[in-house]
């Protein structure tokens, strides 16, 4: 069945936001001498929200008695810097403008605090009408709540739907919201992982996506 929704995951997926959350998470750490955190290590502990963020960031996570106080620093920090370094990936922005072309409906999903991916939104995809972050009336992913709110709002059926992400938590979630994925590899998670965690469907870069819709092979 043609796909006519396609529901993207931000961070590791339409945004290169890796760089901002580092320096949010280091400037946090250091605000309470904690040791600060590589690159690559906030690379592998985004993709669950903000608070599971910091909880792998924090030596003791929620047991460190300043945790909640680091957390906040951060959140503070981010809130005002989410956009210093933050870029869309390279073919992202002509990927949204062919399938806009195409009249696909297109919706952001992210378990990354909706402030802050509204904001994002409005700067990078003002095109893209629906954006769902993380809410207080919505489980986080990988439960399927914000995909279905995302749906709702675009009146879009399971079986045409397809959600792109970077990570196991989007596998898991399109999973557990009965619709296709596609994972990407310029993310947050190598191939092996990706791999490991039942992707079936890997795209390179971002205008392999057209191809995939044009020949149905998802």
């Amino acid at each position: 069945m043609k796909i006519t929704t396609v529901i993207f995951d931000l961070d590791g997926t339409l945004l290169d936001t890796l760089g901002d959350l580092t320096d949010a998470v280091n400037y946090a750490l250091t605000a309470y001498e904690m040791p600060q955190r590589s690159i690559d290590e906030i690379r592998q502990f985004v993709g669950n929200g903000i608070r599971r963020l910091m909880q792998r960031a924090v030596p003791n996570g929620e047991k460190n008695p300043d945790f909640e106080a680091v957390f906040s620093t951060f959140r503070s920090y981010y809130d005002v810097h989410c956009n210093d370094k933050t870029k869309p990936y390279e073919g992202i922005m002509e990927l949204i403008d062919a399938l806009k072309e195409r009249n696909t409906r297109l919706a952001i999903v992210s378990n990354k605090v909706d402030s802050a991916v509204q904001t994002l939104n409005k700067r990078y995809f003002p095109q893209i009408a629906v954006a769902v972050g993380d809410r207080e009336e919505l489980r986080r992913k990988p439960a399927p709540d914000s995909v279905f709110t995302a749906m709702n709002a675009l009146g879009a059926k399971r079986a045409e739907t397809l959600y792109v992400g970077d990570s196991e938590v989007d596998i898991e979630t399109a999973q557990n919201a009965g619709i296709k994925c596609a994972s990407v590899l310029w993310g947050f998670r190598n191939r092996e992982q990706l791999t490991k965690s039942g992707a079936q469907i890997l795209l390179e870069q971002p205008l392999e996506l057209l191809e995939i819709l044009d020949h149905e092979i998802i």
